[in-house]
C-alpha cells in the first residue's frame, strides 16, 4: 500500500510517467525493493529530489542525522531488531511523544510497531536512506543482545555446564536456546551489523575476551566468564566442521549463516595458547564486499589508469601491498568491470572469498595437489580470455603467469611488496628474465588502507610550521588539513570506514626500457614512472588528507616519508 501511494504522488506531480511507474512496480514485484529505492537506482530521480517532494507534499519535516547528536538512551527505547527491520531511529523524546526518523514515513506498519513497543505517540520525520543506513550502523554497532547480561550469567553459573560434555558437543545435542548458542550467535550477528572484518575470541587469565576489528583497529566489546571458554570455542568449531577433541594443534574451517536476510561466510582459525584455544573469525560479507571500480576511492587520474589497464586484451596487471590492504577487493572490482558474456574468465583463489556470477572460480586444494602453478597450467587449456591468480608465490607460478600474458591473455594477480617500483625487482628475484617481464607487464597497483574521517565531526586546522618541520615536510606549513574529533555517529572514534591510497604505474616506454636493460634501482624506476605520469602513494595520501577524506596522521602511519 505505502509504495503505491508514493508512486501515485509522483505521478500526480508529473515527476514520473505512467510507463516509469509501471516499470518500477514490475521490478518491485520481482526484487521486493522499495519503490523509491528503484527510482533512485534507475536514475529517474535523485535522493534529494525525492526527499524534497515527500517533505513538500506530505508535510513531514526532513532531518539530517549526520548533523545530529542523538542521546543513546533514546535509541535504547527500541530493540535493535525493530530498528533494523523497519529502518527507523528514535531521535528525541518529549514526555510521551517519540520523534522517529524514517526512510519511509508512509510505512504505517512501522509506526504502529514502534507505538506498541514504546507505548508512546510517534511523530515521524524524514531522513535519507543513506543517512539512515549510516546512523543505524554507527549507533547500534557493538550493541549486543539486551538479554546478553542474562546469557553471561547463565554461562557463569556452573562450571560443569560451561565446560559442556564432549560427547554431547560431538553429537550436537545442543538446544538452539542453549546459552552458549545464543551467546555465539549474538556475537556473530553484531559483528556483521557493525561492519567488522574479524572477531577475536581469546582466553585470558581471569576471563574470555571478545574483540572486533573495525576499520583496521581492534576494540574490546565483551568479557565472558573464564569457564565459558570451552563451550564457546567448541560451538564455533562445531559450526566450522572442525575437530573439537583436538586442542593441541591449529585448525582451520569455515561456515555460513544468514544475517539480516543475506548470506555471510565466516573463515575460522584456532590456535592453542598457554591459556587455552584462541579463535579468530574472518567475516566475508558477500553483500558488502563486492565493490565497483568507482567505489574504490581512486583519484580521477588513477581511476582512468586502472580502467585503461583492465580493458587491455593481454598483459599482466599486479596489485601489491601488505596483508589487509584491500588487494582482493580491487581485483574483484576489476573483474566486475571486465565481466561479460563474451569473455571466459577463470580465477584461482585460496580461498574463494566471494562468489562472482558468470565467472569460473577454482579453489586451491594443496592436499589434492591443486596448487597455483598446477591450476594455472590447467586453466591455460580451458581457452581463457582473462585469468586471475590469487597470489604469485613462487617461481613456477610467476613464469606461467608471464607466459600467459605473452600469449594473449589478461592476467591479474597480487604480490606482497611495498611499492609499485619495488615490485619489479621482486618478480625478477623469482627468476623472470628482463625481456620477458618487459614484454608482459602492463601495470602495477600499489595500495594501503587508511581510516576515513567521520564527516559529521571532523575539524579543519592549519598545519603549524614547527609541526611541519618535525614531520620533514616544511612545504606543507600553513596548509589546511582535518583531524578527528569524535561523536556518537562514529562512536567517539573520529573515524568512520576506510579509504585506499593508491599508486598506479602504467608501464610506459621508458619504464619498459629500464626493465629490459636490467635496471633494478627502485628509485630510478620510480623517478621514471613519475615522469610518465605516476602519482605516488604519499602524494595520493597527502591530497586525500587536504580534501578531508582522512587525517595527516593516518597517511603518515602507512606511507614512508622518504622520497
Amino acid at each position: 500500500m505505502k509504495r503505491k501511494v508514493i508512486g501515485e504522488i509522483l505521478l500526480e506531480m508529473g515527476l514520473i510517467t505512467p510507463e516509469q511507474q509501471k516499470s518500477v512496480l514490475e521490478e518491485q514485484a520481482k526484487t521486493k525493493e522499495k519503490f523509491g529505492a528503484i527510482l533512485l537506482k534507475k536514475g529517474i530521480l535523485t535522493e534529494q529530489q525525492l526527499m524534497e517532494i515527500l517533505e513538500f507534499r506530505l508535510g513531514i519535516p526532513q532531518v539530517q542525522l549526520s548533523k545530529m547528536d542523538i542521546d543513546p538512551d533514546v535509541i535504547k527505547l527500541l530493540p535493535p531488531q525493530l530498528i533494523r527491520l523497519h529502518k527507523v531511529l528514535p531521535i528525541s523524546r518529549r514526555k510521551n511523544i517519540l520523534t522517529l526518523a524514517m526512510a519511509d514515513p508512509l510505512n504505517q506498519q512501522a509506526i504502529e510497531d514502534v507505538r506498541m513497543a514504546t507505548n508512546m505517540d510517534v511523530v515521524p520525520v524524514l531522513a535519507s536512506e543513506k543517512d539512515m543506513d549510516t546512523a543505524i550502523r554507527q549507533y547500534l554497532a557493538f550493541r549486543l543482545d539486551p538479554k546478553m547480561e542474562n546469557i553471561v550469567n547463565e554461562l557463569g553459573l556452573d562450571g560443569k555446564a560451561n565446560a559442556m560434555r564432549l560427547k554431547e558437543l560431538q553429537n550436537m545435542k545442543l538446544d538452539e536456546d542453549a546459552p552458549v548458542i545464543r551467546m555465539v550467535n549474538s556475537i556473530l550477528v553484531q559483528a556483521v551489523q557493525g561492519r567488522c572484518s574479524d572477531i577475536h575470541i581469546e582466553p585470558q587469565e581471569k576471563d574470555l575476551r571478545v574483540r572486533f576489528r573495525v576499520d583496521g583497529e581492534l576494540y574490546e566489546v565483551l568479557s565472558l566468564p573464564q569457564l565459558s571458554q570451552a563451550a564457546v570455542i567448541s560451538r564455533i568449531k562445531i559450526s566450522a566442521n572442525m575437530d573439537i577433541a583436538e586442542k593441541r594443534v591449529p585448525q582451520d574451517g569455515r561456515f555460513r549463516m544468514v544475517v539480516d536476510g543475506r548470506e555471510v561466510d565466516f573463515r575460522v582459525s584456532t590456535l592453542p595458547t598457554a591459556l587455552g584455544e584462541k579463535a579468530v573469525l574472518r567475516i566475508l560479507d558477500r553483500g558488502s564486499a563486492l565493490t565497483r571500480v568507482d567505489q574504490l576511492g581512486l583519484s580521477p587520474l588513477n581511476k582512468e589508469y586502472l580502467l585503461s589497464l583492465s580493458r587491455r586484451p593481454h598483459g599482466m596487471l599486479l596489485v601489491t601491498g601488505p596483508t589487509g590492504s584491500g588487494k582482493t577487493t580491487t581485483l574483484y572490482s576489476v573483474l566486475g568491470e571486465v565481466n561479460s558474456v563474451d569473455k571466459n574468465i577463470i580465477t584461482l583463489e585460496d580461498p574463494i572469498e566471494y562468489t562472482l556470477a558468470g565467472i569460473n572460480q577454482v579453489q586451491i586444494n594443496l592436499r589434492a595437489g591443486l596448487t597455483f602453478a598446477s591450476g594455472l597450467r590447467s586453466i591455460l587449456r580451458q581457452d581463457p580470455d582473462i585469468i586471475m591468480v590469487g597470489e604469485i608465490r613462487d617461481q613456477e607460478t610467476a613464469q606461467l603467469a608471464v607466459q600467459a600474458a605473452l600469449t594473449g591473455h589478461l592476467v591479474l594477480s597480487t604480490l606482497h611488496t611495498n611499492s609499485a617500483a619495488g615490485t619489479i625487482a621482486r618478480i625478477k628475484d623469482m627468476g623472470i628474465e628482463d625481456f620477458l617481464l618487459a614484454s608482459s607487464l602492463s601495470g602495477i597497483v600499489s595500495q594501503r588502507l587508511v581510516r576515513q574521517l567521520c564527516p559529521n565531526c571532523k575539524e579543519k586546522y592549519n598545519l603549524a610550521e614547527e609541526t611541519a618541520s618535525k614531520l620533514g615536510m616544511p612545504e606543507e606549513s600553513g596548509h589546511e588539513f582535518y583531524r578527528p574529533v569524535g561523536c556518537n555517529m562514529c562512536r567517539q572514534l573520529g573515524y568512520q570506514g576506510r579509504i585506499a591510497l593508491h599508486e598506479i604505474m602504467v608501464v610506459g616506454p621508458r619504464v619498459r626500457e629500464l626493465i629490459n636493460r636490467g635496471e633494478n634501482s627502485e628509485d630510478e624506476i620510480e623517478a621514471t614512472a613519475r615522469r610518465e605520469g605516476m602519482v605516488t602513494i604519499r602524494e595520493d595520501g597527502m591530497e586525500k588528507a587536504r580534501q578531508g577524506k582522512t587525517s595527516l596522521e593516518e597517511v603518515l602511519k602507512v606511507v614512508l616519508l622518504e622520497g
